[in-house]
């Protein structure tokens, strides 16, 4: 029986993992899981506690956890998430040596290969899985990354055939969606706002989520009301603040204050870096001009 199914043992623990609620996952009660699944159960739990900002003590008590290979990507996430990317790729290469048919090797090793901006070698490796839904959603994010939405959404038409209920075939075509626009805004806000708005589920992710869908519809106050919800739940939490500046700057609002909480918490955020480059492709623009004074 797959452990993801509907009837599997793991479901919960993996749907709160991908609505973003890690502190249920972290805490999650594995005591009466099978011996076959308290690896992959462990595997998440050690996942939420890297997303919510704990790499540096994963990291250091990986080792406790044994010498499976699901402990060892985790390791590299690790220390991808501290800044020692040249590290977590040496790791994952190592592993993709010998583990690269494992999915927790291939999803993992597919988020710091991509990280690290080894694209191609990451949906490479991604490419191997035999029916990993983890795996084909990752695929769908580099696939939007890369502008390449047409890919993106036949890896999402591809797994709906097979896996019609899933939670995370949902979210990945909310973000094919959010892509694609026209009646697909409507379609990926019900999916956002389900999760974000029950108690049991809600969570920065999905709120933020429920935000990017009402930006898109044009319901600037709503996707405001979504953003400070979730920044109620998490001052920190840098894809609210981004998508709070994105939201001040079409209402043409100040945004100064949030960028410097955003370049205070995650200087390499992408928006930062694409503003960086942006601005310095203006300034090269500029040097080509000189005013001249009218005669």
């Amino acid at each position: 029986m797959d452990p993801f199914s509907a009837e599997g043992e793991l479901l919960n623990i993996h749907n709160a993992f991908y609505q973003g609620q890690y502190k249920t996952v972290v805490e999650f009660d594995t005591s009466s899981l099978s011996a076959e699944n308290k690896v992959p159960a462990r595997t998440l739990q050690l996942r939420a506690q890297i997303a919510s900002g704990q790499a540096k003590e994963v990291l250091a008590n990986v080792k406790q956890e044994g010498n499976a290979p699901d402990f060892v990507a985790v390791k590299a996430l690790a220390q991808y998430s501290t800044g020692d990317v040249s590290g977590a790729v040496s790791e994952v290469e190592r592993l993709v040596g010998s583990q690269s048919e494992h999915p927790t090797v291939q999803v993992l090793g597919g988020i710091v290969l991509q990280g690290a901006g080894k694209t191609e070698e990451a949906l490479s490796l991604l490419g191997k899985h035999q029916g990993s839904l983890e795996a084909i959603a990752l695929t769908v994010q580099i696939h939007l990354q890369q502008n390449r939405t047409d890919l993106a959404l036949k890896e999402v038409q591809a797994a709906r055939k097979w896996a019609q209920d899933s939670l995370l075939v949902n979210i990945a075509e909310s973000w094919v969606g959010l892509r694609l626009g026209g009646e697909r805004y409507q379609q990926a806000f019900y999916v956002f706002e389900e999760m974000a708005q029950v108690p049991s589920t809600s969570a920065t992710k999905s709120l933020v989520g429920q935000a990017v869908a009402e930006l898109h519809l044009g319901r600037l106050p709503e996707a405001e009301a979504a953003l400070q919800q979730a920044l109620q739940k998490d001052p920190k939490d840098v894809e609210a603040i981004a998508n709070f500046i994105v939201l001040n700057i079409i209402s043409g609002k100040d945004s100064s204050e949030l960028r410097s909480s955003l370049e205070s918490a995650a200087p390499e955020h992408l928006m930062l870096v694409d503003l960086r480059e942006k601005s310095q492709l203006f300034d090269q623009a500029a040097t080509k001009y000189s005013a001249k004074a009218a005669s």
